[in-house]
């Protein structure tokens, strides 16, 4: 069921609801707008939105120009910075924004946007952000097969390290939530590789290259589950991986989603549910259960490439009881931003 939908000012390719108490309502939708000509310049902004699915409103509450985004991340819950954004982007900087509250002169409440603190990384463009499960540090892919490593001090960031991970992009970079000191990375390349940062970083702790028949565009840990992994590529094939042993992890399972698959993103409540940005193909919700990955909806109202798409958080309703299931979503060159909320039964 549809709720509402906007129009943004450049090609939207993020979007995240805000995660922590107090801030679920709270929508950051993000654009990259390549701006050609004899001297070209990637533009972006991020807009943040207040969603009211009983309203059905989608009001854009802040307004932020920054240069080309490709990705952003808001802190994690359980960690130890305030609400945050991180920001990667393509002048090859890693940006944190602060959420605050904000007053007006008629005394009406709402939020802003102020950027606490940047670094510039490289030269090359930055592709992904994950923070660590304490918002300690972020890793950051790069677009000449780099990733980085910073870590984040009284509101200041620090490169801590450096290294060549890959031979091409590297569209995929994130921590494991359950062993922080583990980095996946996914490139063009096609190469899945783990990152052990206690040890030397010339070579990684494991690699997968005949898995992934195109690029690696997505890395996923299952929140749960400490051994399950989620990959998607431009292969269009969603895969289940058991990182067990983490010199050699297995892949398990997959699903062709009939688009590449660009971003994944696990339910906040329902074990074993995913939300997945299909490029070409609109946008699916698959369960994952007993090892057979089954897609139980799909959506398919935008009219250009799938990128952005996440879940609400869970809030309360008047009488205790959560609210349905959220959804946000936004394709490219259409530069839309839709909220809807699905009709499939999602705990059956």
């Amino acid at each position: 069921m549809d709720i509402a939908q906007c129009c943004l000012d450049g090609n939207a390719d993020v979007v995240e609801f805000c995660p922590h108490d107090g801030f679920q309502n709270i929508l950051a939708a993000c654009t990259y707008t390549l701006q050609e000509g004899d001297q070209p310049s990637r533009l972006g902004s991020i807009s943040l939105f207040d969603v009211n699915a009983v309203t059905s409103a989608l009001d854009r509450v802040c307004f932020v120009e920054t240069s080309g985004i490709f990705d952003i991340k808001w802190s994690p819950v359980r960690g130890t910075v305030s609400p945050s954004i991180a920001q990667a982007d393509a002048a090859g900087c890693l940006r944190i924004h602060g959420l605050e509250r904000s007053s007006d002169e008629l005394g009406s409440t709402g939020v802003v946007l102020k950027q606490t603190t940047d670094i510039q990384l490289s030269s090359s463009m930055c592709l992904c952000v994950d923070w660590n499960p304490l918002g300690t540090s972020l890793a950051v892919g790069l677009s000449d097969g780099s990733v980085s490593v910073s870590s984040l001090t009284e509101s200041q960031l620090s490169e801590e390290q450096q290294w060549k991970a890959h031979d091409f992009e590297v569209w995929a970079a994130s921590f494991d939530p359950h062993q922080p000191s583990v980095v996946y990375s996914g490139s063009d390349d096609c190469k899945f590789r783990g990152w052990d940062l206690r040890e030397g970083l010339t070579v990684p702790a494991f690699q997968n290259s005949k898995a992934h028949n195109m690029g690696i565009c997505c890395i996923v840990k299952n929140p749960i589950d400490p051994y399950a992994l989620l990959t998607g590529s431009y292969d269009e094939h969603l895969r289940v991986w058991d990182v067990r042993s983490i010199s050699k992890p297995v892949t398990e399972t997959s699903v062709c989603l009939g688009g590449g698959v660009w971003r994944i993103k696990y339910h906040p409540s329902i074990k074993d549910l995913v939300l997945t940005a299909c490029m070409h193909n609109g946008f699916a919700i698959v369960k994952l259960s007993d090892g057979n990955p089954e897609v139980i909806e799909t959506y398919n109202e935008h009219g250009s490439l799938a990128y952005g798409a996440d879940w609400q958080r869970s809030q309360l309703g008047q009488e205790g009881e959560t609210t349905n299931s959220l959804v946000a979503t936004c394709s490219f060159y259409d530069r839309m931003v839709r909220v809807w909320i699905p009709k499939a039964d999602l705990l059956s």
